[in-house]
């Protein structure tokens, strides 16, 4: 291994310290690209004349791409090679930024960006995973472990912040063309990495995957349909139900058998990681709503630029950087399952302060105290939730256990993107029409004709772009629907909102349930989980 020489040095040699840096802006470009995204709704929106749940769809699709191929990414790492999986990885996340640089409509961002990109991710997390176990030993491996995993961390803290100055001040192309450009250095010093062999089975459950990419596939792509106005929603989100529970019924079959399984059922017979998997699940879910209604709320409602709405996430993402790291270091005795339940009564809390907020707030400054405390809650939960998941994981397990934590994770995050999305839509198109009915100012004309159009096309629009739209009509006219459009807006924001609300409760509960088990004694692999 390369990394021999830094086992007994306090701290990484030079050769493997340039290593650990190379991978830990993998992980950098890999988390900072969907916060680029989420604060440049509006930019891309403008810029390529498309909608804002067009641009919405594709960002719960690529998460959904990352979660449904991830575990066969494993699998395909371990058969073609876990270097030649993470350059194939590497080029794929390329390809996605370099669409997103280049592209002139939506089709190239859902093509390249979103589903090449996150086939990309799906490769690259796994294999990223084996390669800093086999580079590395001992105290080097430990570093390379945690600069990756702050790598992330950063990221997440200010990517909001760093996607929306580029944003706002260059533009949105220039910040996905930087990812090609760190792409670039790191593959350039690909040289570093050395192999690492698989010595296990070479068998492949391709039932079991084909089951897994058409069930999580299914739930999300029939929300996203359904959110789009298309047909066969109920099709779809049927057929994703049932092939999940075909997979869970697939893989004990194939386990009695004795034959191979794209992962092992018998993972889940230990109470703590299917808890702590489940809690994973909503975490991303109230993650993933969070993070589409606040932007389009501060992008749409408040008319924010970039910059504006990276300033007013700010305090989310940075808190919970923050707490991540002070209770990552200073737990002390606290048991882990209680810094879980506070952190899912503090995010709750703070999304729930939130609801009154919305429809009074002139700025987003008056987000920024329920922000901290929620922030803070998910600063507990990412400080916490993946290593007491995997920590009753066998050492030869656990990247197996960490790549089925990461695909529950990755389909959270699309379902909240997705779920969270489609309510708003809905919900906007049921209130707008409502309140046009009601109205005693608009003709019964005018009423049937907002009614027809939000029946097929029901988007989020500011009060700015709807001006222009209704020039030229009578100025009653005008303000009626732009009075009803800024109480339709509100209302449905405060019902997606709910998505994140119910996705923290159910964590909650669940917290409570892992309160009742005793604390696992640490496999020793614990440190190794921040790619979890």
């Amino acid at each position: 291994m390369t990394s021999k020489a830094g086992t007994s040095a306090p701290g990484l040699a030079k050769a493997d310290r340039r290593l650990a840096v190379l991978l830990a802006a993998a992980m950098f470009v890999l988390v900072v690209d969907t916060s680029v995204m989420n604060v440049s709704i509006s930019a891309v929106v403008h810029d390529l004349h498309t909608t804002v749940s067009g641009v919405q769809s594709a960002i719960a699709l690529e998460a959904l791409v990352s979660a449904a191929f991830i575990l066969i990414g494993s699998k395909v790492g371990d058969l073609i090679g876990r270097k030649r999986a993470y350059v194939l990885g590497l080029l794929g996340y390329g390809i996605g930024a370099l669409a997103m640089t280049l592209a002139q409509g939506l089709i190239a961002i859902i093509v390249f960006w979103a589903i090449v990109g996150g086939i990309g991710a799906s490769l690259m997390l796994p294999a990223m995973q084996s390669l800093i176990h086999g580079n590395f030993e001992g105290g080097a491996q430990r570093q390379a472990y945690a600069l990756v995993g702050a790598a992330a961390a950063i990221a997440a803290a200010v990517g909001p912040l760093l996607g929306g100055f580029i944003t706002t001040y260059l533009s949105w192309r220039i910040a996905f063309l930087l990812e090609d450009v760190i792409i670039v250095c790191v593959l350039a010093g690909i040289k570093l990495v050395r192999d690492v062999p698989y010595t296990g089975s070479r068998r492949v459950d391709v039932v079991g995957a084909i089951l897994s990419v058409l069930g999580m596939g299914g739930v999300v792509l029939g929300i996203l349909v359904w959110q789009e106005g298309g047909e066969a929603v109920g099709a779809l989100i049927a057929l994703g139900a049932v092939s999940l529970a075909l997979l869970a019924w697939w893989l004990r079959r194939r386990k009695r058998a004795g034959q191979a399984t794209l992962l092992d059922p018998d993972l889940f017979k230990a109470k703590l990681f299917k808890f702590g998997v489940s809690g994973q699940l909503l975490q991303q879910i109230a993650l993933g709503g969070t993070m589409i209604a606040l932007p389009i709320y501060l992008q749409i409602v408040l008319e924010y630029s970039a910059m504006g709405a990276g300033l007013s996430i700010a305090p989310l993402s940075l808190s919970m950087f923050a707490v991540a790291l002070v209770a990552g270091r200073r737990a002390g005795k606290r048991r882990p399952a209680s810094l879980i339940r506070a952190g899912f009564a503090l995010f709750t809390i703070g999304i729930i302060a939130l609801e009154p907020i919305v429809p009074r707030a002139t700025s987003g400054w008056y987000l920024a105290v329920p922000l901290l405390i929620a922030g803070s809650g998910l600063g507990l939960l990412v400080s916490q939730l993946n290593n007491l998941t995997l920590a009753p994981i066998s050492e030869e397990r656990v990247s197996e256990a960490a790549g089925v934590n990461s695909a529950g994770g990755s389909f959270g995050l699309s379902f909240g993107l997705a779920f969270a999305g489609g309510i708003l839509l809905a919900a906007l198109s049921v209130g707008f029409t409502s309140l046009a009915n009601s109205s005693t100012v608009l003709s019964q004309a005018e009423q049937q004709q907002v009614a027809k159009v939000l029946e097929h096309d029901a988007q989020v629009v500011s009060n700015t772009q709807l001006e222009k739209q209704l020039a030229g009509q009578p100025q009653k006219t005008q303000d009626e629907i732009i009075k009803i459009n800024t109480q339709a807006r509100h209302a449905a924001l405060q019902i997606a909102l709910l998505i994140p609300i119910l996705a923290g409760l159910a964590g909650l509960l669940i917290s409570f349930r892992m309160m009742r088990l005793p604390d696992p004694t640490q496999s020793g692999s614990g440190e190794q989980m921040v790619l979890g």
